[in-house]
């Protein structure tokens, strides 16, 4: 892989994970209600799952799914369903700030596992990431050269550009969870990043590749 076509990559990288998604929406939202510092559970859950897809992607997993469209769309609504689910639990919650600083340490490793979990579920919800990697993979890689180092190579810039715009996320979600004390706010708050889960969820039912 040539120098410019790793810069490339990083390019498209970084201008695609930039763009607001179920997410960046769920670390944000976790960096107000949990702050920064627990919230790097949800972005670990969240790479996890990224990092996966690509690995699957690079399997094949990709063609398989485009040549059987009704395991894509099964898959899709299931996701489409969690993201919607996610929503009305969101639009549902209590309006006050949920404060953890007095939490045991074991009930700080649950609320950690639960935030890890949501963040891994929400990233594994779309297939369409898996035909996403699929596609974007092989432009950046040389087919005259070794295949996986160039993959380690493309895959650890896709994990810490992708972390990079988390954390700017969480930063952002932790100022705002500064202003959640307000009962009236935190309802306000709840209500828009439910709206904007169901909005996301409907969206992935609804388009079809």
């Amino acid at each position: 892989m040539n120098l410019h076509v790793w810069w490339l990559f990083v390019a498209t990288v970084f201008v695609v994970s930039a763009i607001p998604g179920p997410n960046m929406l769920l670390v944000m939202t976790h960096g107000a209600r949990h702050g920064l510092e627990r919230s790097t559970a949800t972005m670990a859950g969240c790479l996890t799952a990224l990092v996966i897809m690509l690995s699957v992607s690079a399997a094949g997993l990709g063609v398989f799914l485009e040549a059987w469209p009704r395991l894509f769309d099964a898959l899709r609504l299931l996701g489409a369903a969690y993201l919607v689910w996610l929503g009305v639990k969101s639009w549902r919650a209590k309006a006050s700030a949920v404060d953890v600083r007095d939490e045991s340490g074991a009930a700080q490793s649950t609320r950690r596992l639960a935030l890890f979990r949501n963040g891994f579920l929400v990233a594994g919800s779309n297939p369409k990431a898996i035909l996403f990697a699929a596609a974007l993979l092989p432009q950046f890689i040389d087919a005259s050269r070794p295949v996986l180092p160039q993959f380690a190579v493309l895959v650890s810039s896709f994990a810490v550009i992708e972390v990079s715009w988390y954390a700017v996320y969480a930063g952002l979600g932790a100022r705002i969870g500064d202003r959640l004390k307000s009962a009236s706010v935190a309802q306000a708050f709840n209500r828009l990043t439910g709206g904007v889960f169901v909005g996301f969820g409907a969206m992935m039912a609804l388009v079809r590749h």
